[in-house]
């Protein structure tokens, strides 16, 4: 359509051309025939004015036809924008439909090798059916085998069935001994468990008595060995002086167990007596009365295993001449010993006091004593 647009511009382009040339043409005639021919007849200038007339009308009618031409060109000019245009559009979409065309073309080739991939694993998928189809034969076979078993074992169960249910009965049975059983041995693990806590308990405590047990025996040889040095010396003096008064004693608390506290001082009375040489000690009123003036030695050993303090102290008369306290953590039986030399005169008494909130243990093995005896008299 462009190209024949072009075509009729062209042409049309062509015939004013043509037309211009011969006007100019016939005007160029007319002045030269002025020129050469001065006298002409009045018949020659009708003529040339009716040449004249006639140039202005095709002057005037070949500027028409320019404007019309040019608004034709305008149009044309108009048309063919839209034309290119329309022909950007055009290959613009020739060129999304071609890129479509290569997108289609390789997801064509892509289907066509996945259809291949199918094809593979259809004719795989068949043979590995066949192959199935096959085992399922053999197994429908075997099953058949089976049931026929099956049939045998069921006759061979129905004569197993009664003897399940004694078995039953009898495991019920026995699963209700096993329940009282495992209640019995549960209550038995945790007595044990208690057992075995105490007994590990008795066993710390034992190796710390043992341990204090020990230190006692200790303590016990030097006492003996100083009351064996004091005999001696007593012997000694005694033959030097044939005529000094005999004295000397040695008790126990008492077989109560626990003594004290108390909110007040308590005088203690030792009321189990191993030896009272001169009677010059009371077990009803705890003192030693001295018969004599001269010096004495007294020994006093005191036992606790309760937490808390325990105690002595040691009176002359009403003068306090010591006191001696520990503290005990409860865990064990604890001990504290001392002695005191004391000069005497006659009427003299000497006594133990057990403290306000201070205790004592005796559990009948004599752990708290109290001795003396005349060293020599004055």
């Amino acid at each position: 359509m462009f190209n024949c647009t072009m075509r009729v511009v062209l042409g049309l382009l062509l015939v004013l051309l043509g037309l211009c040339g011969s006007a100019a043409q016939q005007d160029g005639f007319t002045k030269v025939g002025e020129i050469g021919e001065f006298p002409e007849t009045a018949a020659r200038d009708t003529a040339d004015e009716s040449i004249e007339d006639t140039t202005k009308q095709t002057r005037h009618d070949i500027w028409a036809e320019l404007r019309a031409l040019k608004d034709t060109v305008s149009d044309v000019r108009v048309e063919l924008y839209l034309l290119q245009r329309d022909n950007a559009d055009l290959q613009t979409r020739l060129s999304s439909g071609e890129r479509e065309l290569l997108v289609s073309k390789f997801r064509v080739d892509l289907l066509e090798k996945e259809n291949a991939d199918l094809q593979t694993r259809l004719s795989s998928s068949e043979s590995e059916l066949l192959v199935s189809k096959f085992r399922i034969d053999q197994v429908e076979k075997e099953n058949a085998v089976q049931e026929t078993r099956l049939n045998a074992t069921e006759i061979q169960t129905s004569g197993l069935k009664g003897k399940i249910t004694d078995l039953q009965t009898r495991l019920s049975s026995s699963e209700s001994e096993l329940l009282v059983s495992k209640s019995r041995i549960d209550q038995l693990e945790k007595e044990n468990a208690v057992q075995e806590t105490r007994l590990n308990t008795t066993e710390i405590q034992t190796s710390g008595l043992e341990g204090e047990i020990t230190d006692l025996q200790t303590k016990l040889s030097k006492s003996e060995e100083a009351i064996r040095a004091s005999e001696s010396r007593i012997d000694a003096l005694e033959k030097q002086n044939p005529e000094k008064p005999k004295v000397a004693f040695y008790t126990a608390l008492t077989d109560a167990g626990q003594v004290g506290p108390y909110n007040a001082d308590v005088t203690l009375k030792y009321s189990k007596v191993f030896t009272n040489i001169g009677n010059a000690y009371s077990p009803s009123t705890g003192f030693f009365t001295a018969p004599v003036k001269g010096v004495y030695s007294f020994q006093f050993t005191a036992a606790s295993y309760s937490k808390g303090y325990m105690g002595v102290l040691v009176f002359k008369n009403n003068q306090r001449i010591m006191y001696y306290e520990k503290s005990n953590d409860g865990r064990f039986v604890d001990y504290l010993t001392n002695s005191v030399v004391l000069e005497l005169i006659a009427g003299d008494e000497v006594h133990l006091v057990l403290p306000p909130n201070h205790h004592l243990f005796e559990s009948g093995n004599n752990h708290n004593t109290f001795s003396g005896a005349l060293l020599f008299p004055l």
